[in-house]
Order: C-alpha cells, then structure tokens, then sequence
C-alpha cells in the first residue's frame, strides 16, 4: 500500500469535526488555568499555558481548514499560516510574542528575571484579545 492510499485511509476514520471539538473544549480549559495560575503569582506557568491555550485554539482551526490532523508543532505563527488564516500585525507580534513563552516554559532560564506585573497584565491582554478571535472564528 503507498503512502498515499494509507494517509486517504487513516482520514477515512478520523472524525474532523470531533478532533475540532478535541481542541477547542482543550484551548477554553488551558485558559482557564493560565488565569488560574497567574492569579496565584505561578508566572512562568501561567504564560505557558496562555501559549498552549492560544496553540489548541489554532489546531482546532488546522482541523477545520485542512480537514486533517493538527501538526505537532508549537510555533504560533506557523500554526496560524496553517490554519489559512490572514493575522494583522498585531496579532502576528502576539502569537510570535507568546510563542517565547512555549520556551521559556519548558526551558526556563534560571537568570532571566520575570516580567513585572504591569507586563503580564499587558501580555495577558494582547493574548486574551488573540485567543477571543481564535475561539469566534471556529
């Protein structure tokens, strides 16, 4: 069998629709507990989690543009190229922004001071902004 045949035939049982679900139920959840966490003071983790939240949301939106499985990739502005989407400039300095936080949540330096509180609000903000649009357009 070619690989062509096998790609066409593992589509055949995969349901596009409840992968969409999958991460779309999984993106509010992350939210949820990035604000859970930053509230508690748990930076590093919480940024992380805003990163994951806004990474479900754009594997949803892969899913229902490509009718395939979401990539495993974890750049933000890749993922949203991907999904066929057309970001402003803001929102790419966002998704490209929060990408950072992917890395710095898995690899934290340990001499990287943590942003000040006026920066998380400001982060958090620009995100939640990204996130909204994300969640409305599926």
């Amino acid at each position: 069998m070619q690989n062509d045949e096998r790609a066409e035939e593992r589509l055949a049982i995969v349901n596009i629709e409840k992968q969409v679900a999958y991460w779309q139920k999984g993106a509010e959840e992350d939210w949820a507990v990035a604000r859970h966490l930053l509230d508690r003071g748990n930076t590093r983790h919480g940024l992380f989690f805003i990163h994951l939240a806004l990474e479900k949301a754009l594997k949803a939106l892969i899913c229902r543009h490509t009718q395939d499985l979401a990539p495993k990739d974890h750049n933000l502005v890749r993922l949203a190229e991907k999904a066929g989407l057309s970001p402003s400039r803001k929102q790419l300095d966002v998704l490209a922004e929060t990408t950072a936080f992917n890395v710095e949540g898995r690899y934290p330096d340990p001499n990287a001071p943590l942003p000040t509180r006026t920066e998380i609000r400001h982060a958090v903000a620009r995100a939640e902004e990204v996130f909204r649009w994300l969640i409305g357009l599926s």
